[in-house]
């Protein structure tokens, strides 16, 4: 088959998805390497206004831990994880707040833009898209959404934008801001935007039967069965929390949950729009 034929067939292809998901709304949560390689930043960027462009509402959430942890290098100030999270002191804080919802946003947007996009950048406090409650003290201003606000999103959306959202946190209980975990801010913003998916991007090809066997790659998981992978340690450590989340957002009515490799270049159209599933999915029913 001529290269123009295989083209030809891929956007065949691609058509009964594209109908499907035209005035659908989809979160992506972008984070990890696919963030800090360019190849692979240019091409998150470019899937996502490619999806926009079709008429997909494309929501981007990013987290920002790397850039956070350099910054706090320069400034002599010691990163401290507790139980995997990271302890959020209040120097730690304003850092985090000026990265996530400045610097990180900020090139996001413009990359956005600079590539043909039409990108506006929201943080946690615009608008009070994100309420959160203090989680526990031992994790600092480590924030537990209580609230989602998603009318700034909704906005942007109906205006043509692709909103690009910063996971920090209006404190509720306190004069402050929070940290927030990005998978968990994607999965509560996608349940209050009636999300058809949420996408997690991820540096993992998905959820493995064996985590050191990357062809025991796991198509389909049933939000039941987590449990008993997470009791069999199929899934374990950080994808517990990942994992939790994404089972969250689909009893709070988001169809579909994606955990896809962000290092494979332009795996959000492959996922969405086109018969090869690459990743894990998340779904409740049986069929």
């Amino acid at each position: 088959m001529s290269s123009h034929e295989q083209q030809a067939r891929t956007l065949v292809e691609a058509l009964p998805y594209i109908q499907k998901f035209t005035g659908k709304t989809i979160v992506v949560k972008y984070g990890g390497n696919a963030m800090i390689s360019d190849e692979l930043r240019r091409a998150v960027m470019s899937d996502i206004i490619l999806l926009s462009l079709v008429g997909i509402r494309v929501v981007v959430v990013h987290g920002g831990g790397p850039e956070i942890s350099d910054m706090l290098k320069k400034i002599g100030h010691a990163s401290k994880f507790v139980d995997g999270l990271r302890y959020t002191d209040e120097t730690t804080m304003d850092i985090v707040q000026s990265i996530l919802c400045g610097k990180v946003n900020k090139n996001l947007v413009a990359q956005l833009n600079r590539l043909g996009g039409q990108a506006i950048g929201l943080c946690g406090m615009d608008g009070q898209l994100f309420q959160a409650e203090q989680l526990d003290e031992k994790y600092g201003l480590v924030g537990k959404i209580t609230g989602v606000n998603p009318e700034p999103v909704e906005n942007a959306l109906m205006t043509g934008y692709i909103p690009v959202v910063s996971t920090v946190a209006q404190g509720m209980d306190a004069d402050t801001a929070y940290n927030i975990n990005a998978d968990t801010a994607a999965a509560k913003l996608a349940e209050a935007l009636h999300a058809e998916k949420l996408i997690l991007l991820t540096d993992v090809r998905g959820l493995l039967r064996d985590p050191h066997d990357e062809d025991t790659l796991i198509h389909v998981v049933h939000t039941y069965e987590v449990p008993e992978l997470i009791a069999k340690g199929v899934v374990s450590g950080g994808m517990i929390p990942k994992m939790e989340c994404c089972v969250d957002a689909i009893a709070g009515g988001v169809e579909r949950v994606h955990i896809l490799d962000g290092r494979i270049p332009h795996s959000i159209l492959i996922e969405l729009l086109s018969d090869q599933g690459i990743g894990t999915m998340l779904k409740k029913e049986e069929n």
